[in-house]
């Protein structure tokens, strides 16, 4: 029987019981009959009362189902709960490191923080954005942008970047440097910072990849203009060719170049070819901003991953050369730096032990920086993301007689990716 059909029914059928058991009542009991008035008395406030919180109760219920309408009516009006124009994703990765060179103490150098930020509009533009945050030698925390790019999504293939972004050119800078995904704690020799690989740039790049070869392999490429590397001369000769992602272009000309990596065997293989060309200048003379002639620039690289059953094999080449110029006050000559590396990495599955092994080449045009590196370590892995390492780096001059510009040392760090 339906709630509220019963509940319609109770006053009736609690008087039908109350007259049949006074029927049943023997009319000589006058007292048991005075009694039995108390109780129908006393049963008709109960049935009162329990009207009384029926009524409530249903009030509450159509209170509630009116709530809950307003409730509906509100989440159908609000567009951007079902399908929310903007998302924001929180990324990035954070490490501590030792290191323990020979003839000096050890210490902890290295406590970094690299958080990255994607803010996507739809399915039209991406914000995406690291920074790094890291403790100097004082105690001071230095602050750097890493990249920070605006993406326009044409379609499935293509993106237009606009802002600063890691050189496309090569592999190791724009795909495994950070630390929870690079299985060593330092950078192969040459592929630092200012040294034979450039690290980044400002400017405007296109980007994207297609499927291939039936659709189990795949095509990716970049192509970019930016504002390219400046170089610093001391003592007549180009020291270095900085390339942190410079915000001016002194003298004027622009870099282009980029990348195209083919992936097959089921992606366990991927190819890669990169260059740039352009002009580029010295700004720096022994510390002081100068301003210097445009010379010519160029740069190669070509690398390599493949992975096949449980080992992880790569290798990098890359050349950066600048020309001479004659007009120049401050360094005539130009020069050219070179590295490369290979490195094979083996997961003891189902253990989360992993060893890994890199040789590593860097030649420029001063003996004292050149630099040939052995580096052996062991890793263990407490999730894909999460890796801590022990390795020792064998660093050696190969010009006879010239020492190395870093020491043999033990690395030991720990590496958190999120």
């Amino acid at each position: 029987m339906p709630r509220q059909a019963m509940q319609r029914r109770l006053p009736a059928l609690v008087a039908a019981a109350g007259l049949a058991a006074l029927s049943a009542v023997p009319a000589a009991g006058a007292a048991s009959e005075s009694a039995l008035r108390s109780e129908l008395e006393a049963l008709k406030q109960r049935i009162k009362e329990l009207e009384r919180k029926l009524e409530a109760r249903r009030q509450n219920e159509r209170q509630t189902e009116e709530k809950l309408a307003e409730l509906e009516k509100e989440v159908a009006s609000a567009a951007e709960w079902k399908s929310p124009n903007t998302l924001i994703h929180m990324a990035g990765y954070a490490d501590v490191g030792y290191t323990d060179a020979r003839g000096a103490s050890g210490t902890f150098d290295s406590v970094r923080f690299n958080p990255i930020v994607h803010y996507q509009y739809r399915d039209l533009v991406m914000l995406e954005s690291e920074l790094e945050l890291k403790v100097t030698e004082d105690g001071e925390t230095e602050t750097g942008l890493e990249y920070l790019t605006i993406d326009l999504f044409l379609n499935d293939y293509v993106a237009i970047v606009a802002g600063k972004f890691l050189s496309p050119v090569g592999w190791f800078r724009q795909n495994i440097h950070p630390s929870w995904i690079n299985r060593l704690p330092s950078a192969p020799a040459g592929f630092g910072h200012d040294q034979a690989a450039p690290n980044a740039d400002v400017g405007l790049q296109v980007r994207g990849g297609f499927p291939a070869f039936g659709g189990f392999n795949r095509v990716t490429y970049a192509v970019y203009v930016g504002n390219g590397p400046t170089l610093e001369a001391d003592g007549g000769e180009i020291e270095m060719i900085e390339t942190p992602g410079l915000g001016s272009d002194t003298d004027g000309e622009k870099v282009v170049g980029g990348r195209l990596g083919v992936f097959l065997a089921q992606r366990r293989l991927e190819l890669g070819v990169s260059g740039a060309t352009g002009k580029v200048s010295v700004t720096k003379n022994a510390g002081a901003s100068v301003s210097d002639g445009a010379r010519g620039y160029r740069v190669l690289g070509a690398d390599f991953t493949w992975r096949p059953w449980r080992l992880d094999l790569r290798g990098e080449y890359i050349r950066q050369e600048v020309d001479d110029l004659a007009s120049s006050a401050y360094a005539t000559e130009g020069g050219t730096w070179r590295a490369w590396y290979l490195q094979a990495a083996y997961r003891f599955r189902p253990t989360p032990w992993e060893v890994v092994a890199r040789y590593a080449d860097y030649d420029t045009p001063h003996d004292s920086k050149d630099l040939t590196q052995w580096a052996l370590g062991v890793n263990y892995v407490f999730a894909a993301n999460i890796v801590a390492k022990l390795a020792y780096e064998f660093n050696d001059n190969p010009n006879s007689g010239v020492a190395p510009s870093i020491d043999d040392r033990m690395l030991a760090q720990v590496a958190y990716g999120f």
